[in-house]
């Protein structure tokens, strides 16, 4: 069992100074930009981040249903930290490591610090669960009911299908001398049962429930069902009510343990540490030691156990006793475990209850019915999604499947979905006589199985499979079309912030930049060349890529911005990006602020950069959004003295995006489009007022209200409003 971390090490100071980080820490004495307390804790302020999905799910103006969907995010988001960030603590707590972060913060005082920060949001989203969502859902009609709360037809006819649909899936397992206590599969639900054998005393047993039974009972309210099949998901929850499958078993524990008495049960779940290491040099078969990865992540070491609360002191006991855990490992929990698997309800056929449907447009040119080559010869074109429709990144590679002017597609796969018409339409090229290579990132963490399905079927079909390259994850976002014309062969590409994924462009927020430029179609020729072959070509024409260029890139151009400031004194760079981690790229930042440049950020997740400390951050404002549509694009600009740069790509700032990773960022060349991304969708999201968060010297975010007597900046609402698309309908001449 390990040690528990002091308390007195996670204790926050209260009444902060304005001079002050929220520990505490003064800032009249920096003389280095190497000081810890310049630095937040990207630990603790992503915590902040899944504060703010947690805010987003208890406000007014969210609709119900929208609600339980942040409150399931925030708990998923909580499964994800644990099993991959806090899991590392651990391992570095238990080996004695030193701090590994910028801001210095032991291991130890973080896993005592995010507990501290972790339980109150488990308690305020729990009460708002059971106090205010649950109850209001009632009213709408959408009924959480217990079983105790059932009248007697509904419960005989639930007891006759429990012993008929659910009984002959479970399996009780016991627990004693001669059968050890089982290997608990990570984030399963789980009963441990306590028993009275009247030949052997106390005996325990756990019972798992299963995946593939249906979490939720769709009760027809007020009459009996007719058959069983009724009971499984049922989109229209209007005259039903809803029975978690759970309760159902707890009530009929009894029946698995004939001639013993059900003493106390309580349920339980436990989060592994999923982030095991691949050995990519000692492997001779990157897939098979994938496959193999996935299967030991089920089984990894234990890092959370949740319990039910008012769990019974001796089923307690047993549970700590067998996973050997320390105390600030425990989390006792009210209302459902697993709440993430809560969303699947968020499917219903309830538009009342939801945000009113975006019905994303086709901007031009891609609304012609043509394919767009020949304008893409003419001038670049942008999509933003889900503002714009996905289907113009559908069509390119489906139209290319087609076309007999195509000779070749090339393409990278990171998380495209269950059901991937990318994938389907890279498999009709291949049969229609096309050379296609797919890069598929079989390490894309959560989503292994998958990439690895999807592999084989695309090798199945002759496509040149490709699985990354040793030691790096193929991160970037690259479609690259290769065109026999009457002029001579003509390339054609696609570079975009988020996944080939038709399913999460609904609901994240990305760009996608398509291009005929010759220098940018040769960098993407180069780099795909060096992920399939051997190549150390570290410099490109246009684009910044990680490893290479991507951190020197982006470090050289706000050196310049500095400097030139110091000339001209209007010096101004703005960044959009989900995480800001990178010691180099912040410490850039701050000398940029130094000097007097107006730095502006917005940054949804993790931001380690400490704005607003004197002579050293003045200058720098960071704000964050969270609101209906998962903020994902990531925006460099830079002023540049006027001759103003915009780089849109993959790559957030952090060490591993800008050094473990395979990153695009590409160049928005066109100074017509460049003007139209900055004027009509950078600007809006940093002048926000509605959905944006500030961050505070002290480490604290703030929502940013209106000025009095003004309406709020919507920018989401904005981007849903603008009609006109993004893209200017003639070229410009600077390209």
């Amino acid at each position: 069992m390990l040690p528990t971390p002091s308390p007195e090490e996670g204790e926050v100071a209260e009444n902060m100074s304005p001079k002050k980080s929220r520990e505490g820490t003064p800032f009249d004495e920096v003389q280095s930009l190497d000081d810890p307390r310049l630095f937040l804790n990207r630990e603790i302020n992503w915590i902040d981040f899944d504060s703010k999905v947690l805010e987003e799910a208890m406000a007014p103006s969210t609709p119900l249903l929208e609600q339980l969907k942040f409150l399931s995010i925030f708990f998923n988001n909580l499964d994800e930290f644990f099993m991959v960030r806090v899991s590392a603590l651990l391992e570095q707590y238990r080996s004695g490591v030193p701090s590994l972060a910028p801001d210095g913060m032991s291991p130890s005082k973080q896993l005592a610090l995010i507990r501290k920060r972790v339980l109150p949001l488990i308690a305020a989203a729990q009460e708002y669960w059971s106090k205010s969502l649950r109850p209001r859902l009632k009213e709408a009609g959408l009924r959480f009911v217990e079983y105790e709360d059932l009248g007697d037809k509904h419960k005989n006819f639930l007891e006759g299908y429990f012993k008929n649909e659910i009984y002959p899936v479970l399996t009780p397992q016991a627990i004693d001398p001669g059968r050890p206590f089982p290997m608990i599969s990570n984030l399963s639900l789980n009963f441990l049962v306590q028993l009275a054998d009247p030949q052997k005393g106390t005996r325990f047993a756990r019972i798992k429930v299963p995946k593939n039974l249906s979490r939720f009972i769709f009760l027809p309210r007020n009459k009996e069902a007719k058959s069983y099949e009724s009971l499984g998901f049922s989109p229209n929850a209007r005259q039903c009510d809803v029975l978690l499958v759970e309760a159902l078993v707890a009530q009929h524990l009894h029946l698995l343990f004939p001639g013993l008495q059900v003493v106390a049960a309580a349920t339980f779940r436990i989060t592994r540490n999923t982030d095991v290491e691949i050995d990519e040099d000692e492997s001779s078969d990157l897939l098979e030691t994938v496959k193999d990865l996935v299967d030991r992540r089920t089984f990894g070491e234990v890092v959370r156990l949740e319990v039910s609360s008012g769990v019974p002191k001796d089923i307690f006991l047993f549970l700590v006793r067998n996973f050997r855990l320390a105390p600030f490992q425990i989390y006792k929990r009210r209302g459902p475990l697993d709440f993430a698997g809560m969303m699947d309800l968020c499917s219903v056929d309830r538009p009342d209850l939801k945000d009113e449907p975006l019905l994303p447009r086709t901007p031009p040119p891609f609304s012609e019915r043509t394919p767009p080559y020949s304008v893409l010869r003419k001038r670049d074109a942008v999509v933003y999604h889900p503002y714009d429709s996905f289907g113009p990144v559908l069509d390119f590679v489906r139209r290319a499947a087609v076309d007999p002017k195509v000779v070749a597609i090339k393409q990278t796969l990171y998380r495209v979905g269950n059901e991937s018409p990318v994938v389907d339409a890279l498999m009709t090229a291949r049969k229609n006589g096309k050379q296609v290579t797919a890069v598929v990132e079989l390490k894309a963490r959560f989503d292994e199985e998958r990439n690895i399905n999807w592999a084989e079927a695309l090798e199945d079909v002759g496509v040149h499979v490709v699985y990354g390259l040793v030691g790096f994850k193929i991160h970037a976002k690259m479609c690259l079309v290769i065109r026999r014309e009457s002029e001579g062969v003509r390339r054609y590409a696609h570079i975009g912030t988020g996944n080939y994924n038709p399913s999460t462009a609904k609901v994240y927020s990305d760009l996608g930049l398509f291009t005929a430029d010759k220098a940018i179609c040769a960098d993407v020729t180069d780099l795909f060349n060096a992920i399939t072959g051997y190549s150390r070509k570290g410099d490109y024409r246009q684009l910044l890529v990680s490893p290479h260029t991507t951190r020197s890139g982006i470090v050289s151009r706000i050196e310049r911005e500095t400097a030139k400031h110091k000339e001209s004194g209007d010096g101004y760079i703005a960044l959009k990006m989900n995480q800001l981690v990178d010691k180099e790229c912040i410490q850039a930042l701050y000398r940029a602020s130094q000097a007097g440049v107006r730095v502006r950020l917005q940054i949804r997740g993790i931001c380690c950069l400490r704005p607003g400390v004197p002579g050293v951050s003045d200058t720098i404002e960071v704000t964050s959004i969270v609101g209906r549509f998962l903020e994902h694009a990531r925006v460099f600009y830079f002023r540049n003295g006027g001759d103003d740069e915009m780089y849109i790509g993959s790559a957030d700032l952090m060490p591993r995006n800008l050094d473990r990773r395979v990153e695009v960022l590409v160049p928005v060349r066109e100074k017509v489009l460049r003007e139209t991304l900055l004027r009509d969708m950078l600007e809006p999201h940093l002048a926000d007022t509605a959905k944006a968060w500030k961050l505070s010297v002290d480490g604290a975010y703030s929502r940013i209200a209106p000025a009095e007597g003004t309406p709020a900046v919507d920018s989401q609402k904005i981007m849903m409003q603008h009609s006109k698309g993004w893209n200017p309908p003639e070229r410009s001449d600077d390209r």
